[in-house]
């Protein structure tokens, strides 16, 4: 449940950082949407992006591990399409907003 907690956090600070993904009201949508974002993050990365990084070990190998920032992208992308209020306009951009996340999550963690 903390982790869910967490990640809704971070969700929202990458949003205010990036400008893009929820936007930043002050309103019940805004977590929530915030809320169903972390979710569905959670669901996907620990379900198919293990199987993305398998696929695509040869092109990570290729690239040094650079293509994993692309594989994040995608699976931003990939709740942007899913959850309702939350968007993200182009690949770079998704790619620009997981490196943001990651680097939330990492300092949230730190004090769990």
């Amino acid at each position: 449940m903390i982790y869910i907690l967490i990640r809704t956090a971070a969700v929202l600070i990458a949003s205010y950082i990036t400008k893009v993904g929820v936007p930043i009201v002050l309103a019940w949508s805004t977590g929530l949407t915030a809320l169903l974002v972390a979710i569905v993050l959670a669901v996907v990365n620990h379900t198919l992006k293990p199987v993305l990084h398998i696929v695509s070990l040869p092109i990570t190998i290729l690239t040094l591990g650079l293509f994993s920032f692309v594989i994040n992208g995608l699976m931003v992308l990939l709740a942007s399409s899913i959850v309702p209020g939350f968007h993200i306009p182009s690949l770079l951009m998704a790619i620009w907003f997981s490196i943001v996340l990651s680097i939330i999550n990492w300092v949230l963690h730190v004090f769990e």
